[in-house]
């Protein structure tokens, strides 16, 4: 029975709510561990690092994102030497293992802040977490478009998505709890399992290889190619073009929303423990949504109507939330910023990641990297200073929302154009069950 052909498995209630077939279901749940530990170190240490920007202001975020620019421009090619050299059973357990012993050199710089100065260290740690969140996600989505066919992701992506949210969602719960020095040895535990499981799950695709990839991954082989193959690809492929496009208009909308967030939680809060309690809430009330969108709505758009149809709800759940805030003004700041990311992550993230699937090995590292990281924070540096400047020219709440309005819009569209790109795969519709001759490769 030819691949296109095979029947799809008889499904339990654990199939229907998961997407997985047996063979997939270790894996699965392999990968939701693994994004349980990834978030959920971000999330235990993004509260102490948020209530530094609004203990600034947003006038002076500018800088914190520059800073943070600079340094992951000078990762890229750091990390496309890795990638170009190594099989991605060390380089992402390296890439883990840099960040530990970052998190580990910072247990005596907090334990001596008053000797270091509060500003100092509050401007390296937000620099570095920064990063940190964009190297540590971006690795793991290319991982697993590394694992996963096409066919695979609009099954799996959205739950694998839950477990991140599920680690979203307790880093904040944790965060009002511990202290500070407990918080960063929870993130080096949780960032050691994360290697454990990329170990694990490595061992799983050399069995179950998807039919894509069956000749392309074979244990022990390093991508290759040049360290700097990364940024030319953004600019020569028409794909990666459309993603960097994609990300980039839904990051203006949340660097809008985070900046405008940033004011009225130093208006609210005087203190930064008090601001460091308004984040916490912050972030519960956003992962909880996204844990919404993705059980409720992501799976069954993805599985059943594709990955374009995830792209557009995304831009039309922002626009209604945008257009609430033009009409509402500045009390919906705040909701603005739940609803925005929250459909972001809840829906858009594992869309447009899914697209990755089908797109060649090099570009799902190195490409996908270069926009999720140095991409990502020049558009923070571009939106922040552009926002100072609009705000010294009388533009409130209103007018950015009603901007950003226009972004969203024209995300709906880049993504369909990215979905559509002649570079990438033909999608899977009917994925295949795994072949003995598969199963015989372990």
């Amino acid at each position: 029975m030819s691949d296109r052909a095979a029947p799809a498995e008889p499904g339990s209630l654990w199939a229907m709510l998961t997407g997985a077939r047996a063979h997939e279901r270790p894996a699965q749940l392999l990968a939701f561990v693994q994004f349980f530990c990834v978030l959920g170190s971000y999330y235990l240490l993004r509260p102490v690092r948020d209530q530094f920007s609004a203990a600034v202001g947003s006038t002076n975020l500018w800088q914190f994102w520059v800073g943070t620019f600079i340094v992951t421009l000078a990762m890229v090619p750091l990390f496309g030497a890795l990638v170009a050299r190594y099989p991605r059973e060390k380089f992402i357990p390296f890439a883990y293992l840099f960040f530990i012993g970052c998190l580990i050199a910072f247990l005596p710089a907090f334990e001596e802040q008053a000797r270091i100065g509060v500003r100092t260290l509050g401007i390296v740690f937000y620099v570095w977490l920064s990063v940190f969140s964009l190297f540590v996600v971006s690795v793991f989505w290319s991982f697993m478009a590394d694992l996963f066919d096409s066919g695979q992701a609009r099954r799996l992506f959205p739950m694998i998505a839950v477990g991140g949210t599920r680690g979203a969602i307790v880093g904040p719960i944790m965060a009002g709890l511990l202290s500070i020095y407990d918080l960063l040895l929870a993130a080096i535990a949780l960032l050691a399992i994360a290697i454990v499981c990329t170990w694990r799950l490595s061992a799983w695709s050399r069995r179950f290889p998807n039919r894509h990839r069956r000749r392309e991954l074979e244990h022990g082989d390093a991508i290759g190619g040049s360290v700097w193959a990364g940024l030319r690809q953004v600019f020569s492929s028409s794909f990666l073009r459309n993603m960097i496009a994609l990300m980039l208009l839904g990051d203006a909308i949340g660097t809008v929303a985070y900046v405008l967030t940033a004011d009225v939680v130093a208006h609210q809060a005087a203190t930064s423990e008090a601001r460091k309690t308004v984040y916490a809430h912050i972030d519960l009330a956003t992962n909880s949504l996204q844990l919404i969108l993705q059980v409720g709505v992501t799976r069954l758009l993805m599985a059943r109507f594709g990955v374009i149809a995830a792209l557009i709800a995304d831009a039309a759940i922002k626009l209604a939330v945008l257009l609430e805030t033009v009409v509402i003004g500045a009390p919906m700041v705040i909701p603005m910023l739940v609803v925005t990311r929250g459909s972001a992550y809840g829906i858009g993230k594992p869309a447009s990641d899914s697209l990755y699937a089908r797109a060649e090995r090099e570009a799902r590292y190195k490409g996908k990297n270069v926009i999720d990281t140095a991409g990502w924070r020049f558009g923070d540096v571009v939106v922040s200073l552009s926002m100072k400047a609009l705000g010294s020219a009388g533009v409130g709440a209103v007018g950015f929302a009603l901007i950003s309005m226009g972004a969203a819009g024209l995300s709906g569209w880049f993504g369909w154009r990215a979905a559509h790109s002649p570079e990438l795969t033909p999608e899977i519709i009917a994925d295949a069950q795994p072949s003995s001759e598969a199963g015989d490769n372990g």
